[in-house]
């Protein structure tokens, strides 16, 4: 009896233990070859508070003190608005990281991420790498179409596809 009665409790709390279980993070990493040379894109793509030059989905932005690591830009999307934070910059490895500072599941169904872009030689061309680590917009059990992982990973992979995509038409017209 006694030993029937361990299994229950034991089972129970295992069983509670899979349902609270929540979201795993998702990752985006995408690159895009560029003909043009790395000093020529990073041009283009390093200061963090001018995205808008480049990125077709970014309607505006504006900074606070661009490209020192704690700088919060805000982004003007469609939807509305987002605010990140520069974490590294680095002029000699052409490469910046930031992370979503503000949430806004309303733009962006995306409840965190931490992201870096950076420019690499490839012969006489440039590849930009962009990869992103990021969590679903809810982060419950049970979370909406809206705020879901595939609704994420969507958009993640949206935005980041159509700004390596700017950065090409911007600098091979």
């Amino acid at each position: 009896m006694k030993l029937t009665r361990l299994f229950l409790i034991c089972f129970g709390l295992i069983s509670f233990g899979a349902q609270a279980h929540g979201p795993t993070p998702k990752k985006a990493d995408k690159s895009i070859l560029i003909n043009a040379t790395p000093a020529q894109v990073w041009e283009l793509i390093k200061n963090f508070d001018e995205i808008a030059r480049w990125h077709p989905d970014v309607i505006a932005s504006k900074g606070e003190r661009s490209n020192v690591a704690g700088s919060v830009r805000t982004l003007t999307l469609a939807q509305g608005e987002l605010k990140e934070s520069l974490d590294y910059f680095s002029n000699t490895d052409h490469e910046y990281n930031y992370r979503l500072h503000t949430e806004n599941t309303a733009v962006f169904p995306v409840s965190s991420y931490t992201t870096a872009i950076q420019v690499i030689a490839e012969g006489d061309k440039s590849k930009v790498k962009w990869k992103s680590r990021f969590y679903r917009g809810d982060t419950g059990n049970s979370p909406s179409k809206k705020l879901d992982d595939a609704a994420a990973i969507k958009a993640m992979n949206d935005f980041i596809l159509n700004g390596l995509q700017g950065i090409k038409e911007a600098l091979e017209k």
